[in-house]
């Protein structure tokens, strides 16, 4: 015992005399396992053989390491979507700027969730392999010293909401590689189970659901994020109002909701007190907007809520959503959001003390995209008549080791008049520049779009075309900061990014099926002063692929945990010597 307490404090003083951020260790397994949310039995993509995937729960300003072992037969990747990777596009995780991880091999993510706070999710962003699974939840807490700006929950629940296939993603990528649509989806998930049954002649017997416990009278934070393939939810808890208080790392002003529409790839934070009488189990629904009854019947998620107290099974029909074919709903509901200027984020100052309605605009692009096409007698999606095609060396290695023709900094800022046609061309970003993006999506779908790397201001959006007279309705002062927004059929949204950090950062169609078949772009973001504070170098463990395949070592970015990444991961390496020689004076005496 006394070696052991002795060894302990060796532990805390070393902890406090490093006075640095905590670190946070997290092995994955990714492989297959066997699941039938919908009734029928396939493969889905777990880790650490959970589906969905654990959630990774830190502190803003931590230091995050996930050694991931790929045991899929097929490369993989993880992107973490919403994670800002100061400086670090090296961790981001798409195939601009990582090698896939081979089939067989591991690869350590390390990286530091730098002042971020809010909720975010990771899924594979290769190979269509988001269609199987393989996404989790992230959550970035406040620090203790910067208070949230509500009340601290009784409790706080992750729920994940998102359309799915009964085939398995290689049909479903080969059915696009074919020229072929999807469908509509053969159901909604939540949490990766299929619906309760609330309808005997819509859900078939057998199905496993998901049952949310909890205590009457507590205020839960619930966080909500959709990550199906394309379908728009619209997501509601029976007899129970959402307060919303966050989406995607900002904090929002607080608005009662019954209903939210939830698009793909998007993450919300509510709170929801249980403050019903619970004779009975309530309904937790996720409905797909803007289709017809008969598909809408099919494409509903249905889980429960249920009281510790309650005193039998929810039954009747399910809660109502909006009207399905009111889409003006929809954008008036994400105008009415809007930034809480006056809370706190993950740094002292309010979150409104960036006025970036002030600052002037240093270059404007604006983003056409349309219903896929035959380009060069394959089917494709584009972005301003360019539908991307990653080249085998990822843009970031080529950067670095100067390969030359890998890709073009010659994206146009406009839609041009010319045959569309595949690329690999890339926006030539102005590091600090504040750049202003317009989506105008001529599509029949809603489409939604992510930006690694940065949060942007969400300034405008309307039905019609985007002109410079647009501008007129922007709102430049309390628009909501986030990292994926919907663009509405026959419509525009534009938004307003501060690219101050330095990398090559994905720009992408969230829709899975468009993003696939070349729906992205990447923006070029570099320092034209030559230093080492804006970036951080190559990781010593990169994956070398394409041109530079011939740097690559075998297994040479094998890394396991053990008792010693502790020390190995330290930021100060003088105190981790005298932490060794400590140990070793306390083996002697003890």
């Amino acid at each position: 015992m006394c070696s052991v307490l002795s060894l302990l404090l060796v532990f805390l003083l070393f902890d406090a005399a490093l006075g640095g951020d905590p670190y946070a260790y997290i092995d994955w397994d990714v492989s297959f396992i066997s699941a039938a949310p919908l009734g029928v039995k396939q493969q889905v993509i777990g880790i650490n053989r959970q589906f969905p995937g654990p959630t990774v729960n830190v502190t803003t300003n931590w230091n995050v390491v996930v050694n991931v072992k790929n045991n899929l037969d097929e490369p993989f990747l993880v992107t973490w979507n919403g994670l800002q990777q100061r400086k670090n596009s090296w961790q981001d995780g798409v195939l601009g700027t990582n090698c896939p991880i081979p089939s067989g091999w591991n690869w350590t993510y390390e990286f530091q969730v730098k002042d971020q706070i809010g909720s975010f999710f990771y899924f594979p962003s290769i190979n269509f392999q988001k269609a199987a699974g393989g996404y989790g939840g992230i959550i970035v807490n406040n620090r203790d010293v910067i208070p949230l700006p509500f009340g601290m929950p009784d409790g706080d629940i992750t729920i994940f909401i998102g359309d799915w296939y009964v085939k398995g993603y290689q049909e479903l990528r080969k059915a696009l590689e074919d020229g072929t649509d999807l469908g509509i989806p053969d159901g909604v998930l939540i949490n990766g189970f299929g619906p309760y049954r609330y309808n005997e002649s819509i859900v078939p017997a057998g199905i496993t659901y998901e049952t949310i416990n909890v205590e009457p009278g507590k205020t839960y934070r619930i966080r909500v994020h959709n990550v199906g393939i394309s379908t728009s939810l619209n997501f509601r808890i029976q007899n129970h109002n959402m307060l919303l208080v966050e989406t995607e790392g900002s904090y929002t002003v607080q608005q009662n909701f019954t209903n939210m529409d939830i698009h793909a790839g998007q993450s919300y934070s509510f709170l929801v007190t249980m403050d019903q009488n619970a004779t009975s189990d309530y309904y937790i629904v996720a409905s797909a907007r803007f289709v017809n009854a008969s598909i809408r019947d099919v494409a509903t998620g249905v889980a429960i809520l249920h009281y510790t107290n309650s005193q039998g099974p929810a039954s009747g029909p399910l809660p109502d959503g909006p009207n399905e074919e009111d889409i003006y709903f929809s954008m008036n509901q994400a105008r009415s959001i809007r930034w809480n200027v006056s809370a706190s984020a993950a740094r002292p100052n309010p979150q409104g003390s960036f006025r970036y309605g002030e600052i002037t605009v240093t270059d404007v692009y604006v983003l056409l995209n349309t219903p896929a096409q035959l380009i060069n007698g394959q089917r494709r999606t584009t972005l301003n008549g360019i539908s991307y095609i990653a080249p085998v060396t990822p843009l970031k290695l080529a950067q670095q080791f100067n390969v030359p023709g890998v890709y073009k900094l010659d994206f146009p800022n406009r839609m041009m008049n010319r045959p569309a046609k595949v690329d690999t061309s890339v926006i030539n970003g102005t590091y600090k520049g504040f750049t202003e993006i317009i989506f105008q999506n001529n599509d029949t779908t809603v489409q939604s779009y992510h930006l690694d790397g940065h949060a942007f201001f969400v300034v405008g959006m309307d039905f019609g075309t985007w002109t410079e007279n647009s501008r007129g309705i922007y709102n430049k002062w309390d628009g909501v900061a986030r990292c994926t927004i919907q663009v509405f059929p026959g419509a525009w949204t534009a938004i307003l990014v501060y690219l101050d950090n330095v990398g090559i950062w994905n720009l992408r169609t969230e829709n899975l099926d468009s993003w696939y078949l070349g729906q992205e772009v990447y923006i070029n973001v570099v320092n034209p002063e030559v230093n080492n504070k804006t970036e951080l170098p190559l990781p010593d463990n990169a994956i070398f692929c394409g041109a530079l395949s011939s740097l690559q070592k075998e297994q040479s970015h094998k890394f396991s945990f053990s008792d010693a990444s502790f020390f190995l991961h330290s930021s100060n390496k003088i105190l981790t010597g005298l932490l060794v020689v400590w140990l070793h004076i306390l083996f002697f005496l003890l």
